[in-house]
């Protein structure tokens, strides 16, 4: 990894609690440091917690975080990190059924849609705008857009904790 800084955040959005150890070793594997995150009982899905933890490191850190928590079942969760010197922006976001999505974001968090893939919805659409509108919801993650919401809702006005120094 570059020796740039950046900041993101982890949102641990519904995992069942003997999960929550493995996730806080898979973290403290990524940033170097143990880690025990507030959990808290997740609203949206009784009997599930939540966490979230802002982090500052290396560029790069929010995909290896993204990595480490990947394939899991019954764990829902979203990384960011925030563009920095010489690189875009970045959100993984994670389902039991629809697996891990990955976008480029600009300054705002906004998904960043590129030429080609626009190109490519065009292209598999052939006229239908059906199959155009299709191929650039899956290019925003519409679908796991759809599915978070309900969790992301119900975290607002939780705790955030700060880690500094990640990788």
């Amino acid at each position: 990894m570059s020796g740039i800084t950046a900041r993101g955040v982890l949102y641990i959005h519904s995992t069942p609690s003997a999960l929550c150890p493995h996730i806080e070793w898979a973290i403290g594997s990524v940033i170097d440091q143990r880690t025990d995150l507030e959990w808290s009982p997740q609203p949206a899905s009784p009997g599930m917690f939540r966490a979230e933890l802002s982090w500052v490191g290396p560029q790069g850190s929010g995909s290896q975080l993204a990595s480490a928590l990947r394939g899991w079942a019954h764990l829902r969760y979203e990384v960011t990190e925030e563009q920095s010197a010489g690189a875009d922006g970045g959100r993984w976001s994670h389902t039991p059924d629809l697996g891990i999505f990955h976008a480029t974001t600009d300054v705002h968090g906004n998904i960043m849609v590129t030429e080609d893939r626009i190109r490519y919805a065009y292209e598999t659409g052939a006229g239908d705008p059906a199959a155009v509108y299709h191929e650039l919801s899956l290019a925003l993650g519409e679908s796991w857009d759809e599915e978070l919401e309900p969790f992301r809702h119900a975290a607002e006005g939780a705790p955030v904790r700060w880690l500094h120094q990640v990788g």
